[in-house]
């Protein structure tokens, strides 16, 4: 088995990271049936809807709960209602707006507030922050034993094909890759063995020099 150079594995990387980078946040198949849970940036490029709430959420949140005046009660309570719609979103199909972007923004104001309150020297405050960075850990678990739903793929008349609509252009795109990066690979496998026969060559014209030298 023949090694890849430093530099062309270097390459490879940078190719697979553009070939998928349309898709590389969309976590759903790129159908119609899944259109609702992207949102399309640019021309292909598609974003999971729930992970950019998510995100935006996180930013407002902290961003909120940084400015704000140290208040315990609140931060109880918004923690509270973060972990109570998290939890809900895992049984009940919600909007995203409801079921990721009010999660993580609460959450996210009540552990910056926390926060604020430990820099400036509140020891109960880090109670509140380990408390809620656990029970914001236990949401995440329990999010990925759930799984995805794909509840659409299960009704969907594609559900037999190979590939189906919605993972064909992502198909085309990897067996496109593959396609380009094997043949940078037996491209530079055609380098070294001529170099390796080339070296030979040399080889052994010293030797027949050697030889009728003496």
């Amino acid at each position: 088995m023949s090694r890849i150079s430093p530099p062309l594995a270097r390459r490879i990387d940078r190719l697979a990271r553009r070939a998928h980078a349309f898709h590389r946040f969309a976590h759903h198949p790129l159908c119609i049936r899944y259109a609702g849970e992207v949102v399309t940036l640019g021309a292909r490029r598609r974003v999971c809807r729930g992970c950019l709430a998510l995100a935006l959420g996180f930013v407002v949140g902290s961003s909120v709960g940084l400015s704000l005046p140290p208040h315990p009660r609140a931060e109880y309570l918004l923690g509270g209602l973060a972990a109570l719609l998290g939890l809900a979103s895992l049984r009940l199909r919600l909007l995203k707006f409801v079921a990721r972007f009010l999660p993580a923004m609460f959450g996210s104001v009540a552990l910056a507030a926390a926060l604020n309150r430990a820099c400036a020297g509140d020891k109960g405050a880090l109670l509140t922050l380990t408390a809620g960075l656990l029970t914001g850990a236990c949401c995440f678990v329990a999010y990925r034993l759930r799984g995805p739903n794909r509840a659409a793929c299960t009704q969907c008349p594609e559900r037999l094909k190979a590939p189906c609509s919605g993972l064909s252009p992502i198909v085309r795109r990897e067996r496109a890759f593959q396609r380009l990066s094997q043949r940078w690979i037996d491209a530079q496998q055609h380098q070294v063995q001529s170099l390796f026969q080339s070296q030979q060559r040399t080889h052994r014209q010293l030797l027949l020099h050697q030889k009728r030298s003496i």
